[in-house]
């Protein structure tokens, strides 16, 4: 069969088929059941939808129920803010900047924009503008189902209308609330406004990301001129296009960097497409023909971005960021206050402090205010400038963990790439603060090198340990108000330990002995203040004291640490608060607290804050005079004199202290004149160790401050007046042994040295810290000789402390008792210091000295076993045969110097009381083994002759033995020992000097 004649076969069974009306049966039963079931869903689907649109309306109305209606006029006034920044001023009305620099917007009217702007808008952010009310049905809907279903929320899809409420009005937070709210205030708003007054409205409060300085801009005309430095009229479609296409994702679509600067090609990519996307939606809402399409898509955009400039904030960044945070900070008191808080509110509730915070920073961006603050301009400049070309810093250091044993370096997150990278080399850091003593106006500071390396503010933010400019605040200046110490008295420095093993050392590793204050001060000696301090120390020192001078971190408990004298704050201080601190001797003992801001005012002019100077009362004037004075010595003799060798003008009367911490990591120079007080700090900002010479570097810095600040204000900086004394203050000697009125002792061996007192803490005491006896020395002791000791043996001159007073001071109890002299030359080193014990009489002679010996001239021995021996008597003759030894001299060593000639010698110990020894074994200095030739006689004359009888003639034995002992020194061998005995004498001394001078 062909396939014809099967074709025909089957359509005539089909026909047949459909004849028999067996297919109209079968079609219309499914037919009828078909329909019946899309009925029942198409029911049941009416009837859903109408509930869950109840459902979606009465939760919409759950969501708005709260909100206020609000009139024309407070939406008008709502809209129509667009958020004036403050402004700041430096001192004497010179504008700074706007506050919010990081957020530019200049306002702009709608004709005076490019329509390209307005369409290119229009047809990328809400292409239905013209035709809606306020929102897109369909955006309801979505926001429904996804409250309903549960499912994410979505940004953007918002009409302009609906942006404008939401940056107006109501806040950025992602809520179903926020958008029913948004929503309902949209359609309210197309009431009140027309279409062109809602678009100018966001035209002006849109974010378009960054301008050619990497700063934050809003509003078109901010952004035509920032990003390609025309007016927003005169862009060309281009330049509308990219601008429109920015607010989508500001931050992404820039051209420009944070820091400024045009992004590299990879980073411009995603902003060319952006535009090219809003070209293309131009062209289909037919706002551009093809032409224009194609024109705009060839034109080279890239060339019209503006080239980085320098914004105001990069210019004074660390200034910008204070003066803000300052003006917030008063702002959240003046906005509770308004609301009837108080401070002691804020300070309890750090709820209500954060909310009148975030209140405070929204008001300094929107409501226009006038900052003016107290910095100078011309200083402030100066000071940015020297800080900046300063070149003795010293080397930069790889950034270290220094609480790690092992020194690792410092890791931190790649802000790009997310990687943990290693910190590079750190420069040294710097900080000062210039305040004006009297109403304590902060004039300038120095924030730090470089803020693109390190943001943080080390004048007024960053807190360090300040070593020893605390002394004067927490030891000498609160121990002279108590009438502990005046710069006359004298204290011991010396190796001492106190609580848990506490034991403070001087830089110099050496200890000072019997010290004034005054000395102790500007030689910075720590063991002297740590002495002070703990005759002091307590909580009150922090109540009475260094909380009325500003210090804020430091804990009453610090006040009983010893360790807080020598400058180791728990939580540490800042630069401002030291200096702030070193003001109160400036004002002879007024604490005045730094300030920055002057006063606030609205846009109207109306005055909401005004800072008022207080005065705190710390120390009287007598104690802060007699600190101005001992500080001037800091500076003329003490730690700060490369400060002082430095300044321009050497005549203005400058006091101040160093400082330095553990490890010398941080380095510090305050110091005040009758006008203004100048601190300044150097350190690592991870406490790597400074190199050597750091004292000279930040010493050298702030004088270089100074000389500039003073070209610019003489008059404030160089003060032709000095520091006067408040009375009450008097001039007194004192004996500098004890810091005592002198005794005529004190007098006689030229101790005596005169400072000023505060008249009601002179001292009225005579000095009994000297006595003058006779005095032995028993195997390096001193003790006072006894009737019986031997005259050779004893210093009938001697100058020595007295026990008693030893007593009375304590030092009985110090570990080396010497430490008193140590170090000191002249007269300091012939006085002696006599044993309490008394020497006890046994009876008996003493033991004989054993081992001599003699090496060339020297003869040696071993002490005396016997321990009350005070000398050795030296005995010789002329050789081994004779027995009529003679005694050639004496000495309280164990060696002596002997003639060259031949003989032998012995020794014999001498005691306290008197009694001498047995013999020691001789010694043989010389070759006896073959006779010496007598010289024969020459003729003398007779003038010879006589002199030689004479001379035999002395020789001659007294008639007591005992006598004749004693005074036997006649001839001229014994003659020629004497003067031996002298050059000994002169090398025990030279030795002495050259030890002393090897332990300086």
């Amino acid at each position: 069969m062909n396939f014809k004649d099967f074709f025909h076969k089957t359509w005539q069974s089909m026909k047949e088929i459909w004849h028999k009306k067996i297919i109209q049966r079968s079609t219309r039963i499914s037919y009828h059941i078909l329909w019946n079931i899309i009925l029942f869903f198409l029911t049941v689907g009416i009837v859903g939808g109408f509930f869950v649109a109840g459902l979606g309306a009465g939760y919409f109305a759950s969501l708005v129920n709260d909100e206020e209606i609000q009139t024309e006029e407070q939406m008008a006034s709502a809209i129509y803010n667009y958020e004036e920044t403050s402004e700041l001023y430096f001192a004497d009305n010179v504008f700074l900047s706007e506050v919010s620099t990081d957020l530019l917007r200049e306002e702009v009217s709608l004709d005076k924009v490019s329509e390209h702007v307005r369409n290119a808008v229009i047809a990328t952010e809400d292409q239905y503008f013209n035709t809606h009310k306020g929102i897109v049905p369909k955006a309801i809907m979505r926001a429904i189902f996804q409250e309903v279903t549960n499912s994410a929320t979505q940004s953007g899809g918002s009409t302009l209308t609906q942006q404008v409420i939401k940056n107006q009005i109501l806040t950025n937070e992602v809520s179903f609330e926020r958008k029913a709210k948004e929503m309902l205030l949209a359609m309210r708003l197309e009431q009140f406004f027309k279409k062109d007054e809602i678009l100018e409205v966001y035209l002006n409060i849109v974010s378009f990301g960054r301008n050619s300085s990497g700063q934050n801009i809003a509003g078109v005309e901010t952004a035509a001129e920032g990003i390609f430095g025309v007016s927003a009229e005169e862009l060309n479609l281009a330049q509308s296009a990219f601008i429109a296409g920015l607010p989508q994702s500001p931050s992404y679509y820039t051209p420009f960097v944070n820091g400024g600067g045009v992004k590299d090609q990879a980073g411009l990519e995603p902003g060319l497409n952006r535009m090219k996307t809003v070209l293309s939606r131009m062209l289909e809402a037919q706002y551009i023909t093809e032409a224009q399409y194609q024109e705009a898509l060839n034109y080279d955009i890239v060339a019209d971005f503006k080239p980085a400039e320098e914004s105001i904030l990069e210019q004074y960044p660390y200034l910008m960021e204070e003066l803000k945070d300052r003006s917030i900070d008063i702002l959240v008191e003046v906005l509770a206050e308004q609301d009837g808080y108080t401070a002691e509110d804020l300070a309890s509730s750090d709820i209500l402090k954060e909310e009148y915070r975030i209140r405070a920073n929204r008001e300094i961006g929107s409501n226009g205010y006038k900052i003016h603050s107290t910095i100078d301009k011309e200083i402030y400049d100066v000071f940015q400038k020297i800080a900046k070309e300063y070149n003795n810093y010293g080397r930069d250091k790889l950034a270290r963990n220094e609480n790690d044993k092992n020194k690792k370096p410092i890791m931190i997150e790649d802000p790009e790439t997310g990687e943990m990278v290693q910190l590079g080399d750190q420069p040294v850091q710097v900080g000062s603060v210039l305040v004006e003593n009297k109403t304590g106006k902060i004039l300038s500071f120095v924030g730090g090198r470089d803020f693109e390396i390190s943001q943080k503010n080390h004048a007024t933010e960053v807190r360090r340990q300040n070593g020893s400019t605390m002394k004067p605040l927490a030891g000498y200046g609160p121990a002279m108000e108590m009438g502990e110490v005046q710069p006359g008295s004298v204290i011991a420095d010396v190796e001492k330990t106190y609580a848990e093993g506490y034991s403070p050392g001087n830089f110099s590793l050496r200890f000072y002995g019997l010290t004034p204050v005054r000395e102790a001060l500007y030689r910075s000696h720590n063991a002297t203040a740590v002495s002070v301090f703990t005759k002091i120390n307590g909580p009150h020192i922090v109540t009475d004291y260094l909380s009325k001078m500003g210090f804020s971190a430091i804990t009453e408990q610090e006040g009983a640490y010893d360790s807080l004298v020598l400058g180791s704050p728990t939580n540490g201080i800042t630069i401002e608060e030291n200096t702030n601190a070193y003001v109160t001797f400036g004002n002879m003992g007024n604490f005045v607290d730094g300030y920055m801001i002057e006063k606030i005012e609205t846009k109207d002019g109306e005055v909401i804050y005004q800072h008022e100077s207080k005065e705190v009362e710390v120390f009287s004037p007598q104690t802060s005079y007699l600190m101005i004075d001992m500080l001037r010595d800091v500076l003329s003799r003490g730690t700060g004199t490369a400060a002082k060798s430095n300044l321009s003008n050497q005549s203005v009367d400058w006091a101040g202290k160093t400082g330095t911490t553990n490890d010398f990591r941080d380095t510090w120079f305050v110091a005040t004149n009758p006008n203004v007080t100048l601190g300044s700090w150097m350190g690592y900002d991870y406490n790597q160790q400074l190199d050597k010479g750091y004292n000279n570097r930040n010493n050298i810095f702030w004088a270089k401050l100074v000389n500039a600040a003073t070209e610019i204000r003489p008059e404030l900086m160089a003060p032709t007046k000095r520091f006067e004394s408040p009375g009450g203050i008097v001039s007194r000697s004192f004996c500098a042994t004890s810091g005592l009125l002198p005794s005529d002792l004190c007098s006689e061996v030229g101790l005596v040295q005169s400072d000023i007192y505060n008249a009601n803490f002179v001292p009225t005491k005579q000095d009994y810290s000297l006595i003058k006896e006779s005095y032995a020395t028993i195997r390096g002791e001193v003790v006072l000789a006894g009737e019986n000791t031997p005259e050779e043996f004893t210093d009938g001159n001697g100058v020595s402390f007295n026990p008693e007073w030893l007593r009375d001071m304590g030092y009985t109890k110090l570990a080396n008792i010497k430490q008193l002299t140590a170090g000191k030359s002249g007269t300091w080193q012939n006085i002696k210091y006599p044993s309490e014990e008394e020497v006890s009489d046994d009876g008996k002679a003493p033991s004989a000295p054993t081992s001599l010996q003699i090496n060339n001239q020297r003869l040696n021995w071993n002490h005396s076993s016997s321990n009350d021996v005070v000398g050795y008597r030296i005995y010789r003759a002329s050789n081994p045969d004779d027995k009529n030894f003679q005694r050639i001299g004496s000495t309280s060593d164990t060696s002596f110097t002997v003639p060259s000639s031949k003989a032998v010698y012995l020794v014999r110990a001498v005691d306290y009381f008197g009694q001498e020894s047995a013999e020691s074994k001789s010694v043989i200095k010389g070759d006896f083994s073959e006779p010496v030739p007598k010289p024969e006689p020459k003729p003398e004359k007779q003038e010879q002759k006589k002199d030689k009888q004479k001379t035999e003639k002395e020789q001659k034995p007294k008639p007591k033995p005992e006598e004749s002992d004693s005074d036997e020194n006649t001839d001229s061998e014994d003659e020629e020992n004497d003067n031996t005995t002298s050059n000994e004498d002169n090398e025990s001394s030279t030795n002495n000097k050259e030890k002393n001078k090897k332990t300086e």
